[in-house]
């Protein structure tokens, strides 16, 4: 179904389209929660309340071409009050599940598996290491695709900004995976 058309009858509250709506964006959205909360489970929680500020602002995006910019705006202003919120009340203890090392493969998929997931958390990581405008500006731009004019109205900041910084955040992020990895990110194990 084609996005407009969606929202209109998500706008009308039709329930099977708000469904289908999350189902369609709800991958991106924990995305997104993720690289800022960078744990899967709160991640999760985030998403959740990501989706009831859309429910509740979608007859402020009328357009369906500005939908996902707007979506990813809501997602980064949600994910910036949870960090404030949770730096001002931390947990009581802070051992992230997902951080924990995995058994040992015992079939080749497992052990493709295995790599591919030290590969990601090598990235978040590497992107965790970046100041926070330079990690934003790689989100945005190059994991959700958003143009540069996009990405400097969510940021705040003008388009030469977005387009200085991004280039050199790459070049940032390349070095500190490197420096991560050992220096051998790539190379066959």
């Amino acid at each position: 179904m084609e996005l407009a058309t969606l929202l209109a009858r998500c706008r009308d509250g039709n329930e099977l389209a708000w469904e289908a709506l999350v189902r369609q964006f709800q991958p991106r959205v924990h995305a997104i929660a993720l690289h800022y909360v960078g744990n899967a489970e709160e991640a999760r929680d985030v998403a959740q309340e990501i989706f009831i500020r859309i429910y509740q602002n979608l007859h402020r995006c009328d357009e369906a071409s500005r939908f996902l910019p707007w979506m990813i705006r809501i997602a980064r202003n949600a994910c910036i009050d949870h960090l404030r919120r949770r730096r001002a009340r931390p947990p009581a203890h802070d051992v992230p599940a997902d951080g924990a090392l995995p058994l040992a493969a015992t079939t080749r998929g497992a052990e493709e598996s295995w790599h591919e997931e030290g590969r990601k958390r090598l990235l978040h990581l590497a992107l965790r290491a970046l100041s926070e405008l330079n990690r934003e500006i790689l989100l945005l731009r190059e994991i959700h695709g958003l143009s540069v004019e996009e990405t400097a109205h969510i940021l705040g900041v003008p388009v030469g900004t977005v387009k200085s910084r991004g280039n050199r955040a790459r070049i940032e992020l390349a070095r500190k995976v490197q420096a991560l990895s050992g220096g051998d990110y790539g190379r066959e194990h």
